[in-house]
């Protein structure tokens, strides 16, 4: 596996998946910082809300788009495409999952990284 870039790479990319979330007007963008979090598996994790497929698959995109756009870099891995309910694009040291509404309640990964710098932000 490739190793974490140092944290300040990983804040810039952060802020380019960020901004690729509010391109496509996404919703409850959560940035959850990990980097003090015993056995995290990235530094951080974004996390969003669309309201249907069209969306996530707008969103994931606008994702791809923004962060080769800032940084050149090309996800590690992406998952959930195909079922668009939950999708995830990991670059290793961020990793940012796309959630329909409805299924990120049932997931609730703030909950579960609950020791994690969580910071909201504003639409």
């Amino acid at each position: 596996m490739p190793k974490k870039k140092k944290g300040s790479d990983s804040e810039k990319l952060s802020k380019a998946i960020v901004k690729g979330m509010q391109e496509k007007k996404a919703s409850d963008i959560v940035v959850m910082d990990l980097r003090l979090v015993k056995n995290a598996v990235a530094d951080f994790f974004i996390v969003c809300s669309g309201n249907s497929d069209k969306q996530l698959e707008a969103i994931s995109d606008s994702v791809d788009e923004e962060v080769y756009k800032a940084l050149k870099e090309k996800p590690w891995h992406t998952e959930g495409k195909n079922n668009k309910e939950w999708m995830i694009i990991d670059y290793i040291n961020v990793v940012s999952h796309i959630f329909r509404k409805d299924r990120r309640q049932f997931y609730s990964l703030e909950k579960l990284w609950g020791d994690a710098e969580i910071t909201e932000v504003e639409n």
